[in-house]
């Protein structure tokens, strides 16, 4: 790979920076996170909260590559109106295109690939986290601003918690 094309691939990997959580637009929330905030407080959750059974940098490597997709594919919720499978392709797209023959990228588009198929313990941790932060978000918000209505994140995140240790740690 070349200077250029690194460079090219950094700044368009940073833009997710910019691309907006879309569910806390819809709910009225006044200076919403960006996706990369969202992806900063995973990969946090992931660094204190990995148990010892979890690769902790396999899965914050994870945790920081997981919405990488939405530079391309947006901030896709399932108030959208974009099926399951849609938004799976899109992603996929996304990534095909930002990885796109650069072989000494294939491990973080590997890393990628195993969070959406959840096929490890450190994959489905991290999705575990990814609820969580939407959960504590959501607490954050309701502080921030009582007039919120966001109990439907807060239930959505308890309901992909069920069965888990992180479920405590949501009110």
């Amino acid at each position: 790979m070349t200077r250029d094309e690194l460079k090219k691939l950094l700044i368009e990997s940073i833009r997710l920076k910019e691309v907006t959580r879309a569910g806390w637009i819809r709910a009225g929330v006044k200076q919403p996170e960006s996706v990369a905030a969202h992806s900063w407080g995973v990969a946090w959750l992931v660094l204190v909260l990995s148990p010892v059974k979890i690769n902790r940098d396999r899965a914050v490597a994870i945790a920081v590559l997981h919405d990488l997709a939405e530079v391309h594919a947006g901030d896709i919720t399932p108030h959208d109106g974009i099926t399951h499978g849609e938004k799976k392709n899109l992603e996929a797209q996304a990534i095909e295109s930002l990885f796109k023959n650069q072989p000494e990228f294939s491990e973080l588009h590997s890393l990628w690939q195993e969070y959406v198929n959840g096929e490890s313990p450190e994959a489905r941790f991290v999705k575990a986290c990814d609820k969580l932060d939407m959960a504590l978000q959501a607490e954050r918000y309701a502080a921030i601003d009582d007039s919120l209505d966001l109990k439907e994140f807060i239930d959505s995140a308890l309901a992909k918690l069920e069965g888990s240790d992180l479920i405590d740690l949501v009110d």
